[in-house]
């Protein structure tokens, strides 16, 4: 989700990079339920199902890693800063254009 004015939320859009490439793992097992993962999720990757995560669109992950950041029993395990991730978040922070150099 992104912030937009007066503290509301949206989703990212739904750009896609390629299918099934993604470092994205979730462990169900090791989940608590807590939903951090959907909170911090740009691109709403994930869901609660049952009480605990599930991964309603990897292909849609980003590898920005604030998933695997903020979940407290490790279920989540991406490796952030591959594909492109990083150029966009960098290309938002500093207002350029996004550039991975690839």
């Amino acid at each position: 989700m992104v912030g937009k004015p007066g503290g509301a939320l949206r989703a990212m859009s739904p750009l896609r990079y390629i299918d099934d490439v993604v470092s994205l793992q979730l462990e169900v097992a090791r989940c608590n339920g807590c939903g951090l993962c959907v909170a911090v999720c740009p691109r709403a990757v994930f869901a609660i199902a049952d009480g605990r995560a599930a991964l309603a669109d990897r292909d849609a992950c980003m590898e920005c890693g604030a998933c695997a950041l903020n979940c407290v029993p490790g279920a989540i395990s991406v490796d952030p800063g591959v594909g492109c991730a990083q150029a966009i978040i960098h290309g938002w922070l500093t207002g350029g254009d996004p550039s991975c150099d690839c």
